[in-house]
């Protein structure tokens, strides 16, 4: 699998150059001998189409991690693809380098990192499929992970959301407040964001303005008008483009990820503006994810922070995937619907009497996700093993398990 140029690469550069020089040394070399990057960008095709053959939802190359290994993660697991060839830590930087305009390749080596989205012909049908990717340095090389962009959108009923919940996260039937979806990476946030993106697109006349880093699903304007902004290209940043938004007619304003405490101040600016705005976040649970909004803040601000996110917050949704017993992966998630109780159990900081009510809540839609779980072991989907490995409190998980049998 080397490149035919790896000798010539070589010889090309210095063996006493490191870092950030030696990547500048590469990318000159790649400059100066257009046929290597055209043969590297058909070598990187060739990794995508085995990718998407495969079903694996990640491509990992490069750096001294990868022992000169091609990785793939297909349904949870990452693993050498053993039977493929070698890539090596400058054929990984030449490969990177390839599919990297001169202003990323300027991003890169300032912040040491670089998100971007990538899309590619990888048939003879001439279909179109895009992968969000990510660059970093690792020990003074650059490692690559590229992410498959699933170009199939769910439908609400296909992720199992409740009916009172698919109302709320409706432009007909509510106007505004912030709704999140949070879980770790990996868990399928931005499918299920893309979904609610989608359900607004057919049912509403409306503007939609996403801000994402990258811009991974394109959406097409239906009913409504959607505007697709990428932080770096399109936007400075989130923080940015949520104000820029307002400025532009929006209905909705999706905010990519909330990553700091910025961002979170903004989207609640936003929010308290009137408007609908959907975003993310990386936690394990409904409840976690009010926690963390709130602990971003300094002590002397947490107080004021409650009080916003109580009147703002409509709805979290946090997720997983899990493994199934068809050894693909399921959708298991937890749900909260803020409700006048649970705006005050916010405002005055009793914030451990949410999951009372979150038990409780299956007429408003909601539910734990030890609950969920269970729905999912009972329905034959998961095992029991599964269920405990995936659960937020083992005792509550135990205890269902226990009496279901």
């Amino acid at each position: 699998m080397s490149l035919s140029f790896s000798q010539e690469l070589k010889a090309a550069i210095p063996e006493y150059v490191f870092g950030i020089n030696r990547i500048k040394h590469i990318n000159k070399a790649l400059s100066d001998n257009p046929a290597w990057r055209k043969e590297s960008f058909t070598l990187l095709k060739n990794l995508l189409a085995k990718m998407i053959s495969m079903d694996a939802s990640d491509l990992d190359f490069g750096g001294p991690r990868s022992k000169g290994k091609i990785w793939y993660r297909v349904y949870g697991d990452k693993k050498p693809d053993l039977e493929a060839g070698d890539i090596f830590e400058d054929e990984a930087i030449i490969i990177a380098l390839s599919i990297l305009s001169g202003d990323q390749k300027k991003l890169l080596i300032t912040n040491k990192n670089l998100d971007f989205a990538l899309s590619v012909e990888l048939n003879e049908k001439n279909l179109q499929y895009r992968f969000r990717g990510n660059v970093f340095f690792e020990r003074n090389y650059l490692a690559v992970n590229l992410r498959v962009i699933k170009q199939k959108l769910f439908s609400m009923n296909d992720l199992g959301i409740p009916v009172p919940i698919i109302k709320r996260l409706d432009l007909q039937h509510e106007k505004s407040g912030l709704f999140l979806i949070t879980g770790i990476t990996g868990s399928g946030k931005s499918s299920t964001l893309d979904a609610v993106i989608d359900m607004n697109n057919h049912n509403n006349n409306s503007h939609i303005i996403i801000i994402g880093n990258p811009i991974e699903f394109i959406h097409k304007s239906e009913r409504s008008i959607v505007s697709h902004r990428e932080v770096g290209s399109d936007v400075l940043s989130f923080q940015s483009g949520a104000i820029e938004a307002l400025r532009q007619d929006p209905d909705i304003i999706v905010v990519g990820e909330m990553r700091d405490s910025k961002t979170i101040s903004t989207v609640l600016e936003v929010t308290d503006s009137g408007h609908k705005v959907f975003t993310t976040l990386h936690t394990s649970s409904t409840i976690d994810s009010i926690h963390r909004i709130i602990a971003e803040f300094p002590p002397d601000e947490q107080e004021r922070i409650r009080y916003r996110l109580a009147d703002v917050l409509k709805v979290v949704i946090s997720q997983k995937l899990v493994p199934n017993k068809k050894n693909t992966l399921t959708l298991a998630k937890e749900i909260l619907s803020v409700d006048y109780s649970i705006q005050a159990a916010i405002r005055n900081g009793n914030i451990t009497e949410l999951y009372q009510m979150l038990t409780e809540g299956k007429a408003s839609g909601m539910f734990t996700m030890q609950q969920d779980l269970y729905r999912l072991f009972k329905a034959g989907i998961i095992t029991t093993e599964t269920a405990m490995n995936y659960c937020n409190n083992k005792k509550v998980m135990t205890n269902l398990l226990k009496y279901s049998t």
